[in-house]
C-alpha cells in the first residue's frame, strides 16, 4: 500500500518548500494540486489513490503548512495565494519527479488546483498532460487556449460556482480548447455538484455541510477511470 513521504524541493527560482510523495520511483509522475482547503486529508487520498494505480505522485504544499477548516478561511487562503510563484513551484515539482525517475510528468488539480493545472498546461514546459477537476482560472488568467499539452477536464452539472466551475464555465473552456486545436476532453457529470469526487466519510460530511449534492459512487468511478486512461495515454 502506498504511503506519503515528506520531501523538500528547491530550484526554479523558488524558495525551498515541502511536498508529499507517494508511489514507486520510475513510474509516470503526477503533480497533485490541492483544493482551496490546503494539503488536507482528501488531497492526500487522491494522491495515494493515483499512486496505487501505478503513478508516482507529488503534492506541493502551496499554502506552506496552512490548512483551512472553514470556507471563509479557505477563501482567505486562496485569495492570498501568489499564483505566479505557485506555477513555479509546480514546475519545480515536475522537475523533481523527472530527476527521480519519472520520464514524463502530468498535473492534476481539484477546485483551486484544477485552475492551477490549466495554468500549468500553459506555463510549465516539463508537464506532458493536464487534468482539471471543477476549476477554471479567473478571467485575467484564461489563457487555456494557449495550452501546450493535452487537457482533460471534469465538471458537475449542478456546480453553482459561477464562472469558475459551473456548466457555463465548462462549455466556455471546451470552446476555447476546440478553437485552439488543443487535444482535450471535457466531461460534465449529470446530477453532480462541486467536489463530487471527494469520497471519504470526512469529505462527504463537509460537502453536506456546504449544501452540495450527495455522493454518487458511479460518477466517482467513471471520473477516475477517465482520468487514469488519460494519464496512461499521455504519460
Amino acid at each position: 500500500m502506498a504511503t506519503l513521504e515528506k520531501v523538500q524541493i528547491s530550484g526554479d527560482g523558488v524558495e525551498t518548500f515541502d511536498a508529499f510523495v507517494a508511489g514507486e520511483e520510475g513510474k509516470p509522475g503526477v503533480v497533485v494540486l490541492q483544493e482551496w482547503w490546503g494539503v488536507d486529508y482528501e488531497i492526500k487520498n487522491h494522491a495515494l489513490s493515483l499512486a496505487a494505480k501505478g503513478f508516482r505522485t507529488l503534492i506541493p504544499d502551496l499554502y506552506k503548512g496552512k490548512v483551512a477548516l472553514e470556507t471563509a478561511e479557505a477563501q482567505h487562503l486562496m485569495d492570498g495565494l501568489d499564483w505566479p510563484t505557485a506555477i513555479k513551484e509546480i514546475g519545480a515539482s515536475a522537475k523533481w519527479l523527472q530527476a527521480h525517475g519519472s520520464k514524463k510528468v502530468g498535473v492534476i488539480g481539484f477546485c483551486m488546483g484544477g485552475a492551477l493545472s490549466l495554468m500549468a498546461a500553459i506555463n510549465v514546459d516539463s508537464v506532458s498532460a493536464a487534468v482539471s477537476f471543477y476549476g477554471v482560472p479567473e478571467a485575467a488568467l484564461k489563457e487555456d487556449a494557449k495550452a501546450k499539452v493535452p487537457v482533460q477536464a471534469h465538471f458537475g452539472e449542478l456546480d453553482n460556482f459561477k464562472g469558475f466551475s459551473d456548466v457555463e464555465a465548462a462549455r466556455a473552456l471546451e470552446k476555447r480548447l476546440e478553437a485552439a486545436g488543443v487535444p482535450h476532453e471535457v466531461h460534465i457529470y449529470p446530477g453532480q455538484g462541486h467536489a463530487f469526487v471527494n469520497a471519504s466519510p470526512e469529505a462527504r460530511k463537509r460537502k453536506e455541510g456546504m449544501g452540495l449534492p450527495g455522493h454518487d459512487e458511479a460518477a466517482v468511478e467513471l471520473a477516475w477511470s477517465r482520468t487514469v486512461d488519460w494519464l496512461n495515454k499521455h504519460l
